[in-house]
């Protein structure tokens, strides 16, 4: 008889990991690195993650368009991004390695997959001959693994097909890399069961799988070393892995709640918004009702008459919805009605790049529309941080009757992070202050105008349709002041028009002062930004203060208005560099507003900006404004900790 006996196995402290899974559209990358996302959340460690796939519903399998990734970046203190390069690459094919291989730095380490690599699969990833057999891959560490025909034979005892037991193949890689990083397995096999408790058989297959790659990881002689990444500190409360679009939705009915409004959403289902559709049809519970309308324009113009009859009326889309619900976004500026309009954005013009990420729609968000049609902008700056932003927007909608635009993007839509559940006390009050009273004149001659005016906030009032003696008429066409009957006298209409948009102005008496990160106070450049680039910025202003210069960070929620002391801010800087995923939309509202020649860093790739090339335009930028030579190469105290 001979023993076998497991290697001894080193384990190795790390601060920090980033793993990139990537295949074919249908090895479901998404499903396993949305798995290590949440034994990575379980086991409590920071984390930032960017899933990536293609467009299309099954591009041609085995090539480069077909390739989608999952990158979770994990580490024991703060993180900003889902960082620049991978550190491991898992690839299920030679697709996904080809398309992968040019982000990786050298010595990265690389699990392959070796069954699909064919003459025929190499051939249609662009390969002449096989990487694994000539020198391309030297400078990495590769680890060749046959994860299909183990997979396969782990679960043959379950009598699937060869193709049907080949597909656990991507939980076999999760349990590999579960057992390489210390994950525990419990989320994962919990949530296999209850995912598979109609079909026992893919259910069994799957839970097999995963151990077997556990277990494989555990004996095999090609890993000998574990890694282990502690916890990551944290203020005290309750957390929860979340990704952008659910913490907008839940925001939306802490709105409602907050308000004490029934949430209503019209919405026409569309890439990369369709989420916020999905969950909350789940939550009737909290007074939500969802209506799929038949296109976009259907979608807002029933949340508009949900508004107008004294619910929440919120429209969820992309680009181009909004371009579709342009006219009936007028109307909710001309009816003065309480309306969010989230647009989370894609890559563009037109369809673009329906899975790609993109910050282009500022100015549509802020001129789309024909007239003068102002309505506020709040933007969130992470996928937690949806949660408030979508609170802010509900806030705003209703304090001063009007439609505001809340500009999430596919980054932070798809990608997820902590987040500490809030507590209720921490959440606004939001007061509708409904219209129950006549209000104008007295006695018998006391009438109902929809068009009088809140002093502070310039807030119409707001009339629940079946109000005793409140009865009005609203529409699309011109108000006269304070009665708000049809008119079109031109001076009627100049002061209508610039009424609308002190309303708008008014909302920055309520906001806080902007905050400014200038821990040294001696910094000449500004890094200003709005949106997801708040990750990347933040994680490149780190590099640039560890290397021991002096730069400060500003990030901007509120987009319009903008804070009340922007101007004054940006003054007290010698440069000021505004980076976004577009080609310059903030940086030209900034020029026009303030005067001030903002340096823009614009990249629109359908990617997330990469935080070393921030460093390096932020160093180029402390150069200038300093007259000292910048150097980002000098080793950190505390390498990698910067996103």
């Amino acid at each position: 008889m001979t023993l076998v006996v497991a290697p001894e196995k080193q384990v190795k402290q790390l601060d920090r990991v980033i793993i990139r899974f990537a295949g074919d559209s249908g090895d479901g990358m998404q499903l396993t690195g949305d798995r290590f996302t949440q034994e990575t959340a379980a086991f409590g460690n920071d984390l930032v993650t960017l899933p990536n796939f293609p467009a299309e519903i099954r591009a041609p399998q085995g090539t480069l368009p077909g390739v989608s990734s999952f990158q979770v970046h994990f580490a024991d203190h703060d993180i900003l991004t889902a960082g620049d390069a991978p550190d491991v690459l898992v690839a299920m094919n030679p697709a996904a390695l080809r398309a992968n291989l040019g982000d990786l730095p050298k010595g990265a380490t690389i699990i392959v997959d070796t069954h699909d690599f064919t003459a025929r699969n190499l051939t249609k990833a662009g390969y002449t001959t096989s990487p694994l057999e000539d020198d391309s891959l030297d400078e990495f560490a590769v680890h060749t693994v046959d994860l299909t025909g183990m997979t396969v034979e782990a679960v043959k005892e379950f009598g699937l097909s060869r193709k049907d037991a080949s597909r656990a193949k991507n939980m076999f890689a999760l349990g590999l890399l579960s057992w390489m990083y210390g994950r525990p397995t419990e989320t994962t096999t919990d949530f296999l069961a209850k995912r598979f408790a109609k079909v026992p058989d893919i259910r069994d297959a799957n839970i097999t799988a995963f151990r077997a790659g556990w277990n494989f990881g555990e004996t095999t002689e090609a890993f000998v070393v574990r890694y282990e990444v502690k916890p990551a500190p944290m203020p005290p409360g309750t957390y929860r892995n979340i990704t952008g679009n659910l913490a907008l939705a839940y925001g939306l009915i802490a709105g409602g709640v907050q308000s004490g409004l029934p949430v209503f959403l019209g919405s026409y289902p569309i890439t990369p918004a369709s989420d916020i559709l999905h969950e909350l049809s789940k939550h009737k519970g909290f007074g939500v009702t969802t209506f799929q309308a038949e296109d976009e324009i259907a979608g807002v113009g029933a949340a508009i008459g949900a508004s107008f009859a004294g619910h929440l009326g919120v429209t969820t889309t992309s680009g181009p919805g909004v371009a579709l619900k342009s006219e009936a976004i007028g109307l909710a500026v001309m009816t003065e009605l309480p309306l969010v309009v989230v647009d989370v954005q894609r890559g563009g013009p037109s369809t673009g790049l329906p899975t790609k990420t993109e910050q282009a729609d500022l100015l549509q968000a802020m001129f789309g529309r024909n007239g003068e049609a102002p309505l506020p902008i709040v933007a969130p700056r992470s996928p937690g941080d949806c949660f408030d932003a979508a609170v802010e927007a509900v806030r705003i909608a209703i304090t001063y009757r009007t439609p505001v635009m809340l500009l999430s993007d596919g980054y932070l839509a798809n990608g997820s992070e902590p987040w500490r559940i809030p507590g209720t006390d921490e959440l606004p009050a939001i007061d509708p202050a409904f219209a129950t009273e006549k209000n104008q004149g007295s006695g018998d001659d006391a009438e109902f105008w929809p068009y009088l005016r809140d002093e502070a906030t310039l807030a119409r009032p707001w009339a629940v349709p079946g109000t005793p003696g409140l009865e009005h008429r609203i529409g699309g066409l011109e108000k006269g002041d304070g009665h708000g009957n049809i008119s079109y006298d031109p001076a009627n209409h100049d002061f209508m028009v610039r009424t609308r948009q002190a309303k708008v102005d008014r909302v920055a008496d309520s906001l806080p002062p902007l905050e400014v990160d200038d821990p040294s106070g001696q910094a000449k450049v500004l890094v200003l930004g709005w949106g997801s680039t708040y990750g990347p910025i933040g994680a490149g202003v780190r590099r640039v203060r560890r290397a021991g210069y002096h730069v400060a960070q500003a990030h901007l929620r509120h987009l319009n208005p903008f804070p009340k002391d922007l101007g004054e801010v940006l003054r007290r800087y010698d440069k000021v560099l505004v980076p976004e995923m577009n080609l310059g939309q903030l940086s030209l509202l900034l020029r026009a507003e303030y005067l001030v020649d903002v340096v823009g860093y614009n990249e629109v790739r359908g990617l997330p900006l990469k935080a070393a090339v921030l460093a390096d335009v932020i160093g180029g930028l402390v150069a200038e404004a300093e007259g000292v030579d910048v150097d980002l190469t000098v080793p950190a105290p505390e390498e990698g900790s910067d996103d």
